[in-house]
């Protein structure tokens, strides 16, 4: 192996990983600056009533643009698609900055959400087609860095640029950044083969995933109405509709915690939204119930997202140093770890600055290993012509999954205190959920490994040899 193909940025990578880090970064940049600056958007465009729409368009439209695209790139590649999401994106971005009324913003959401959801399964095609098996643990070590990077600073400049100019300017400041990276990766994506998928059914897919969207949508306006009685039927209908196209569009088995891929994306999906909504309520419980300023409770989950780009980082060159035989192992550490981290802070009662700060930083550890590796697990899973769908996968895991769980999250704080408990107290049931999925997460991490493998294993240990 040549000196050149051990680093992501030789000059045989360089634009690539350039273009990827860069589109990562200004859908992170943007999901996270909207969370900020969306009270003043909704005050600005006389639209409170609407407010929880602008991050749900986003998550619905999200989940199309992630499957249908995974069955586009397995027939046709992933050049065509990125340039139309990337395109997609950027008129989504012009939409909100222009923004007159909430109706127009709800639909620039829609056509941003289409946009990221293509755009990230395409990078993450890219970077299994791209860049062999030994430099994936650190293209997506970068890509992990690149999303987490602006939830330190994304938050905090939204709202400066918000409160010294106009929200408008957060939108119009993401373009730049996105030409930038379509000039870079574009060139690379255009070269990009991926196999037919002879199995890939285009039309049932779309159709599936379109009946998921229905179903989450309808999950979501039932979990806004609890507790009341048709907010528990809507909920109801809204789950059954959901499960179906899961099954379908999931490999079989998912569920379930089949073991080898459909453990993997299991995995992934449960710590995942454990970790993002734990971050989202967590900022609640400091600011609410501890008293601390909004400033320094980002600073506080800044202190994971720190954590997490160190560990991210260093997990490529721990990859390359046992040539990924560690990579089981790593994922398994790094969800125990998460379910430590979600521990410390489970019980508001005692949490302090110091324990929320210690409780982060060994989150964000936590998934900083798991998060990289089981990205990297799956690619090494997936033959040539199911790269596309496995793609597509991954990035629902990271999109639909913490959707979901946040407003499950937000559900059931809204009937504790309804019920007549305390928000403290409501917040300690809420993170008991999340700690729940941990566990769920940590009994699928065990089986990843696929079948072939564990057999493999037991010959070796019998000294029996492989041929």
């Amino acid at each position: 192996m040549s000196s050149h193909s051990q680093s992501i940025f030789s000059p045989r990578y360089f634009a690539l990983s350039i273009g990827i880090i860069l589109s990562v970064m200004a859908v992170g940049f943007e999901g996270l600056s909207v969370t900020t600056i969306a009270p003043s958007i909704a005050g600005d465009l006389n639209g409170l009533n609407l407010f929880g729409w602008i991050f749900s368009t986003y998550l619905l439209a999200q989940i199309i643009g992630t499957l249908v695209v995974g069955r586009i790139i397995d027939r046709r590649g992933p050049a065509v698609p990125f340039t139309l999401a990337l395109l997609l994106f950027i008129v989504g971005l012009v939409a909100a900055a222009t923004a007159g009324d909430m109706y127009t913003m709800i639909a620039s959401r829609a056509m941003q959400g289409l946009g990221a959801g293509a755009m990230m399964t395409c990078v993450y095609t890219a970077i299994s087609l791209s860049y062999p098996d030994e430099l994936r643990a650190k293209i997506l070590g970068a890509f992990g860095t690149a999303y987490v990077l602006p939830s330190m600073l994304g938050p905090y400049i939204a709202g400066l640029i918000a409160d010294q100019w106009s929200w408008r300017f957060v939108f119009w400041g993401i373009l730049p950044i996105l030409l930038i990276s379509a000039l870079l990766s574009l060139p690379a994506f255009t070269k990009l083969k991926s196999q037919p998928d002879q199995g890939a059914n285009g039309s049932a897919a779309t159709w599936m995933a379109l009946l998921l969207t229905i179903g989450t949508g309808t999950l979501l306006v039932g979990l806004g109405k609890l507790p009341s009685i048709i907010g528990f039927v809507i909920v109801l209908i809204g789950g059954v509709l959901m499960v179906y196209p899961l099954r379908k569009l999931l490999p079989e088995g998912t569920l379930a915690l089949r073991r080898g891929m459909p453990a993997i994306l299991a995995t992934r999906g449960l710590f995942f939204a454990a970790y993002t909504s734990t971050q989202n309520f967590l900022v609640l419980a400091l600011i609410e119930v501890k008293g601390i300023t909004p400033s320094q409770a980002g600073l506080i989950v800044a202190s994971a997202a720190l954590s997490w780009c160190v560990i991210a980082y260093l997990q490529g060159r721990w990859d390359s140093a046992d040539q990924g035989r560690g990579r089981h192992r790593r994922i398994i550490t790094g969800v125990l770890l998460l379910a430590i981290g979600i521990t410390i802070v489970f019980w508001v009662p005692v949490v302090t600055v110091t324990v929320a700060v210690i409780g982060q930083i060994i989150a964000g550890i936590g998934i900083g290993l798991a998060h990289p590796i089981s990205g990297v697990v799956a690619f090494s899973q997936t033959g040539e012509e199911g790269v596309g769908k496995t793609s597509a996968n991954l990035q629902f895991a990271d999109s639909f999954t913490p959707g979901v769980v946040i407003g499950i999250g937000g559900s059931i704080l809204v009937v504790c205190q309804a019920g007549g408990m305390s928000l403290q107290s409501g917040l300690i049931v809420t993170m008991g959920f999340h700690l729940l999925l941990i566990v769920l997460s940590l009994i699928a991490s065990t089986r990843i490994a696929p079948v072939t493998d564990q057999i493999r294993t037991g010959l070796q240990s019998l000294g029996v040899k492989n041929k």
